[in-house]
């Protein structure tokens, strides 16, 4: 059979599943305005730079002749399912995407979210961590997940207070020693 009549996608797996969303559903997309800028960045650099880039390989590519042996079409063809994919996830983030700013909480007594938190472990030692958004946790930064774990002993706990830190094997009292808002 003559590659004429064959499907051009034949032999390559399906697009890949987009990426799974680890917000659960009924709950809402908070982020920062850094974080809100950065996904915002992310999808107008793969809009109008990455994507647009990689066309013109494929486009390129494509003229070079048998498709099923030419590595730069093979390559970009899934760069570009890569990147769509990416873009739909960033899409459907930006638009649940609820906005919250630290820097107007300044008021507040409790942790909620935005809030930096300085604790003490049982064994004395001290960690600062910030609650952010689900695409904008870093740990190395101390930015955690909002809905994380840990996230979750310290919501609307107050200066002072003990909280209980409860993970698959082990519980874990926390005493809140700071909360700040702001940048």
């Amino acid at each position: 059979m003559s590659k004429a009549f064959t499907k051009e996608g034949e032999g390559e797996p399906d697009d890949e599943p987009d990426e799974p969303d680890v917000l659960p559903a009924n709950l809402k997309n908070y982020v920062t305005p850094k974080g809100l800028a950065a996904l915002q960045d992310e999808f107008r650099f793969l809009t109008r730079q990455e994507r647009p880039r990689v066309v013109e390989i494929v486009h390129w590519a494509a003229g070079n002749g048998d498709r099923s042996e030419n590595g730069d079409y093979i390559y970009n063809k899934k760069r570009l399912r890569e990147i769509d994919r990416r873009l739909r996830y960033l899409a459907k983030r930006l638009d649940n995407a609820e906005l919250v700013d630290p820097a107007r909480q300044l008021g507040l007594k409790q942790v909620f979210f935005g809030a930096r938190v300085t604790y003490a472990a049982a064994d004395g030692t001290q960690r600062t961590v910030k609650l952010v958004g689900v695409d904008e946790a870093n740990v190395e930064q101390g930015k955690i997940n909002w809905i994380s774990p840990l996230a979750r002993a310290l919501m609307k706990a107050r200066e002072g207070d003990a909280v209980e830190l409860r993970l698959a094997n082990s519980t874990e009292i926390l005493e809140i020693i700071a909360i700040e808002y702001g940048e």
